[in-house]
């Protein structure tokens, strides 16, 4: 009687407990360090693929004051969902933002504008190509990084498969390195984001890149830079978001695992 009831019980538990989905699983990092060409060490993860370098690389670049763990802690886990490949990068211009620490700032001792983090972006751009990442490749940028993003995707096109840009950076801050400096010389295929609460004053932007033949996505309820895919920041559902980032990708050679 006894045994008729544990299994009983047992089976019971095998009907509730839902089975785990990939977004689910641990995933683990590995930390790395490559030198921009000014010398500075810059500090980010890798999260690999199980389908190994062949796969599609997403290298991912934080907004201002902030760093890839943090900025990106609910976000990695989905993307490695997809059987990609991810280089996360703590840039030089950065802080301890959504509860991360950033290694690079905090190695070299000091925070630094937005544009002298570019060197780190050109570094991270290649590492991942002399590392042996040959599937497609895609630069992802968060505000600050959107805009510098958009000049990778102009200087480094035969790197590069897509760059996804996030808020692009435009307004007086950003100095010489504003992403409407870069609309025009962008040669990948682009996809920009913005909520709808910052179109006002991108507008144009989006104009433009539309007119070259880039893809543009406005958020009805999203916030600023990669936020804007995080339910639990945006106080909303992001999925829509998310399936305009991932058909982008699969669009241009994301092929998921």
């Amino acid at each position: 009687m006894f045994a008729r009831v544990l299994m009983i019980a047992v089976l019971a538990l095998w009907i509730v407990m839902p089975e785990p989905s990939r977004a689910d699983e641990i995933i683990t990092a590995e930390e790395v360090q490559f030198t921009a060409a000014d010398g500075v060490n810059v500090f980010a993860d890798i999260y690999r693929a199980k389908a190994g370098k062949p796969a599609p690389l997403v290298i991912l670049f934080h907004q201002a004051g902030a760093s890839a763990r943090g900025e990106y802690n609910t976000i990695i886990p989905k993307l490695a969902a997809m059987g990609l490949n991810i280089l996360a990068v703590d840039a030089r211009s950065g802080g301890t933002g959504f509860g991360g620490a950033n290694r690079t700032v905090n190695a070299q001792g000091h925070n630094t504008g937005y544009c002298a983090a570019y060197p780190d972006m050109e570094a991270a751009l290649n590492y991942a190509r002399t590392s042996g990442f040959t599937g497609p490749r895609f630069a992802w940028g968060s505000s600050y990084s959107a805009a510098l993003v958009l000049k990778l995707g102009g200087e480094h096109k035969d790197d590069l498969s897509g760059v996804l840009a996030f808020s692009p950076g435009s307004g007086r801050a950003m100095g010489a390195c504003n992403a409407n400096n870069y609309l025009d010389s962008v040669a990948v295929p682009t996809l920009a984001l913005s909520p709808r609460n910052e179109m006002k004053g991108r507008k144009e932007q989006f104009a433009k890149l539309e007119a070259a033949g880039h893809q543009t996505f406005v958020a009805e309820n999203g916030v600023h830079g990669s936020s804007m895919l995080v339910d639990a920041r945006t106080k909303a559902d992001t999925s829509a978001t998310w399936d305009t980032v991932t058909g982008f990708l699969k669009l241009h050679g994301a092929t998921y695992q």
